[in-house]
């Protein structure tokens, strides 16, 4: 019997290391490859560690290797720049605080997997994601469920998953756990097993989003009004890309009270109290309804509005054009547009979408 082909996205860290390991073991022809996704004339400063850097690569390489399987980095770094970069860039200017990871997973990591391997003739990609994939015995639909690690579970990015690219997806690591996951790359000799892992933006890996955007733009960010909720003028910002809905420190602005970004407003950053950062109705667009076709009621669920959060339960009102309202039955709070609403059923990822308010 001619055994499965599988492509492995390798991004230099463990978790796909892992996975490429366990595909070997359950009798898959494992292919490695990396994608290369970063230009340092676009950046303006090389990026040498993290997420999509030469290192990165040169890890991939090596466990590849190590692993006796073929390897390849393509190169997708016009693409990166125009659905990732560009989106991230325009979001925070138009005074949105986007997730680049999410439009990443959407526009490049498992689209371009899928392209590739179709041209390689390969039956599935693969990934280290904690997430896993099913499908519904009844109507033959493909599921995205959680990680039962729900520490590590990522299955908040994946959303944008369609039902081609979850029918061919393999995600070996979806029932484990992370240290199980570096015994193994250990025991195997993997040169990564201990490697950190990568926690910033890839193509932002010093954290200063404002500069990053000085640069990519080559303008300097627009100051503009602090408000209070009354529209009454408390000082001066420096620009909308330097704050953030919830954030109180580093506003410069003097009161007798804490102070929180509220919401951006146009051109201006209103500010207020604590409690008024509190929402129960949360608006999101371009839903994508992953693992349940697309909904004409009402249905009971839990989510979230950021990776980092603990779902919370409430209702999902479909609405026109692709839209949604989720009513929380407990007030969220700091919800930011540009961030995703990510709904469940239980282990179930029932779909999600870009906040707008």
């Amino acid at each position: 019997m001619e055994r499965k082909r599988v492509l492995v996205g390798m991004s230099g860290g463990v978790d796909s290391a892992a996975a490429a390991a366990l595909l070997q073991d359950g009798g898959y022809e494992a292919v490695g490859c990396t994608l290369r996704l970063l230009d340092s004339q676009v950046l303006g400063q090389e990026v040498e560690s993290g997420c999509c850097s030469l290192e990165d690569v040169e890890d991939a390489r090596s466990v590849a290797r190590r692993l006796g399987m073929d390897f390849f980095v393509f190169n997708f770094k016009d693409a990166f720049r125009r659905h990732v970069i560009e989106d991230f860039a325009a979001a925070y200017q138009s005074g949105r605080t986007p997730n680049p990871c999410i439009q990443c997973n959407r526009h490049i990591k498992f689209s371009a997997l899928l392209q590739r391997a179709d041209e390689l003739e390969m039956d599935y990609i693969a990934t280290g994601h904690y997430a896993r994939v099913g499908q519904d015995g009844e109507t033959g639909r493909w599921q995205l469920l959680r990680g039962l690690d729900r520490r590590k579970d990522q299955s908040y990015v994946l959303y944008p998953l369609t039902q081609r690219q979850l029918s061919r997806l393999l995600l070996p690591l979806g029932a484990m756990e992370k240290e199980t996951v570096r015994a193994l790359a250990e025991a195997r000799g993997l040169c990564n097993a201990r490697k950190p892992d990568s926690q910033d933006i890839c193509f932002v890996p010093d954290g200063d989003y404002p500069s990053f955007l000085e640069r990519f733009s080559g303008a300097e960010l627009t100051p503009g009004d602090f408000v209070d909720t009354s529209g009454r003028v408390l000082g001066r910002h420096r620009g909308l890309a330097r704050y953030t809905t919830g954030q109180r420190r580093g506003l410069g602005v003097s009161a007798d009270r804490p102070l929180y970004v509220l919401r951006k407003d146009g051109s201006r950053v209103v500010l207020g109290d604590e409690r008024e950062l509190y929402s129960s109705t949360v608006r999101a667009e371009a839903f994508n309804w992953v693992s349940l076709p697309p909904q004409d009621g009402p249905l009971a669920v839990t989510a979230k509005t950021r990776y980092s959060q603990t779902e919370a339960a409430g209702t999902l009102y479909p609405e026109e054009a692709g839209c949604v309202r989720m009513v929380f039955e407990t007030p969220q709070r700091a919800v930011t547009a540009g961030q995703s609403l990510v709904v469940y059923q239980g282990e179930l990822v029932v779909g999600g979408g870009v906040i707008t308010g």
